[in-house]
């Protein structure tokens, strides 16, 4: 049976439950998948196997003496981050303390037969899988999605180069990565999509919308991160605010930039208008869908937002910033609607063109009147139409899982069937 170490930041974590949907399609093949996270996760539900961030201090002498062992593996690890390379004084310190990590991870995965080491996210975590990876012998692999690769690529020539395959979630990225690494073999960079449940034709993600447009709804759903840029829609909401527009903005989501949120409401006069929801539990996303007349996104930098892809599913209108992946999700006009990134004038000109039409369809007797305003309000029904279709042709979960399982399962065997076993025990002897 095959074994394939799975290692993530931190997992499991209820803001990336594609890792877990992943593990499980792992699985289903009867591959057997040994969980790790490097952080103590929060969730108290399916607990990894392998937690780095608590280590006893015998896996520390063990790691300290397969440092020394297999020296020559790690060499040129070592070697990289600390003499080449652009990387700052700090990020070489901590690249050094994430190989120790590596050997630490090599320890608790002996005699457990793992032949391959996947690693979800370019963060940290990938280059302790790497130099895990090499004092094994093993393929080392890795998943890049966005920030992880846009914003925050340290080290990843070494990652890229060193890895047997490298998954991502877009044809931009991979682009992006082909560009930017022209050395490297473009066959190793395969496209995985995400994906999430698409409704059945007729059930409870039905096309549907509210029978009125007074109060325009807006809804944003992420992490409370300055990468979300939620102050973008705050200022925006202050727009309409001035623009007296009747309309509503939840937020939904948790994180460090709560506070400066709320300062910013009090400083706009939103209070009322703006609700800051906190963290929403996945089973209660459909409710606040549903009441959405607009899922808006603010991102500065996205891999392929999941909030995107189940808002389309659910016939949503969207509108996102033309930036990285999202323009092969949200196809301007037929699927949703893109603006400018960062152009405030832009983005108001789309949500006020939105609450146009949604206003055109809620009065019958200018559509009956009117018959550009008829013509025009269908545009949105045709929208919602594309958008359901697009999720359930391109970002279908099941397809895309299926297809990820296929692109993992045909890489690693490949590997095995080309490089000889050997037992990882007996190179210590």
């Amino acid at each position: 049976m095959l074994t394939i170490a799975y290692l993530a930041n931190e997992f499991p974590c209820a803001v990336e439950p594609y890792v877990g949907e992943e593990i499980d399609e792992l699985r289903r093949r009867g591959i057997q998948v040994l969980t790790g996270s490097v952080r103590k996760p929060q969730a108290a539900y399916d607990a990894p196997e392998v937690v780095l961030q608590t280590l006893s201090r015998v896996v520390l002498r063990q790691a300290a003496w397969l440092c020394l062992r297999r020296w020559n593996r790690i060499a040129p690890l070592i070697g990289r981050a600390l003499f080449h390379g652009p990387e700052n004084p700090w990020q070489r310190l901590k690249a050094l303390a994430h190989t120790f990590l590596g050997a630490c991870y090599a320890v608790l995965l002996e005699n457990r037969g793992v032949e391959h080491i996947h690693v979800h996210h370019g963060y940290f975590g990938s280059w302790i899988g790497m130099a895990a990876a090499r004092l094994m012998d093993v393929g080392f692999s890795m998943t890049l999605h966005g920030s992880d690769l846009l914003l925050h690529g340290t080290y990843l020539d070494v990652k890229l180069e060193r890895c047997s395959f490298c998954l991502t979630v877009s044809e931009y990225n991979r682009r992006y990565i082909l560009e930017n690494y022209p050395k490297l073999d473009q066959r190793k960079i395969a496209v995985t999509r995400l994906g999430v449940d698409v409704p059945q034709p007729g059930g409870s993600g039905a096309l549907k919308s509210k029978a009125h447009a007074d109060p325009f709804t807006l809804l944003a759903v992420g992490r409370l991160h300055a990468v979300k840029n939620h102050a973008f829609l705050l200022r925006a909401c202050a727009v309409l605010h001035a623009l007296d527009v009747s309309f509503e903005c939840f937020i939904a989501g948790e994180g460090p930039e709560r506070g400066r949120l709320e300062s910013l409401i009090r400083k706009c006069g939103l209070e009322g208008r703006v609700t800051l929801l906190g963290h929403i539990p996945r089973e209660q996303m459909d409710s606040l869908y549903d009441r959405a007349d607009v899922v808006a996104l603010t991102s500065r930098s996205e891999g392929l937002p999941l909030v995107l892809m189940e808002a389309m599913a659910q016939g949503k209108i969207v509108l996102a910033p033309a930036i990285t992946g999202i323009p092969e999700l949200v196809i301007a006009g037929k699927t949703g609607f893109l603006y400018k990134p960062e152009s405030m004038e832009d983005f108001i000109d789309r949500l006020l063109f939105i609450y146009s039409l949604l206003r055109a369809q809620s009065n019958a007797w200018q559509r009956r009147l009117y018959p550009h305003i008829r013509s025009a309000a269908r545009l949105l029904e045709w929208v919602r139409y594309g958008a359901q279709m697009q999720v359930r042709h391109n970002f279908n979960r099941e397809k895309n899982l299926e297809s990820f399982g296929d692109v993992v399962l045909r890489r690693v065997a490949a590997r095995s069937e080309s490089i000889p076993h050997e037992n990882f025990v007996l190179q210590q002897i």
